[in-house]
């Protein structure tokens, strides 16, 4: 599925099955909720927390997806077209770090 592909499918869901966009400053306080629930994975069973019993269930994958449909929805709301803005930074990232990262000596 392509971004545009998967932009068109998400908002088909959300004006059938979901009825309608929540607002958008909803939508960025729910997309924080998300990133909580994947960095309380990520400090759990990557980093240095102990990871309790009812976090092993937790399945990473499943709170990537959520954080990525909430991310596409706030594109949807705002008229950002995904594959052309991650095309854009892609580019930019690509001038502005040409040599940094292969010159910075932390990474070697």
């Amino acid at each position: 599925m392509t971004l545009n592909e998967l932009q068109g499918a998400v908002d088909k869901w959300i004006n059938t099955t979901g009825v309608r966009y929540f607002n958008e400053l909803t939508n960025t306080a729910i997309l924080m909720e998300e990133v909580g629930e994947v960095a309380r994975i990520m400090a759990r069973r990557y980093g240095e927390q102990s990871e309790k019993e009812t976090d092993k269930g937790k399945d990473l994958g499943d709170e990537l997806a959520d954080v990525f449909f909430v991310l596409v929805c706030l594109a949807n709301q705002t008229g950002v077209n995904l594959t052309d803005a991650l095309e854009k930074n892609l580019e930019k990232k690509s001038i502005r770090d040409a040599d940094r990262h292969k010159n910075n000596p932390k990474l070697k």
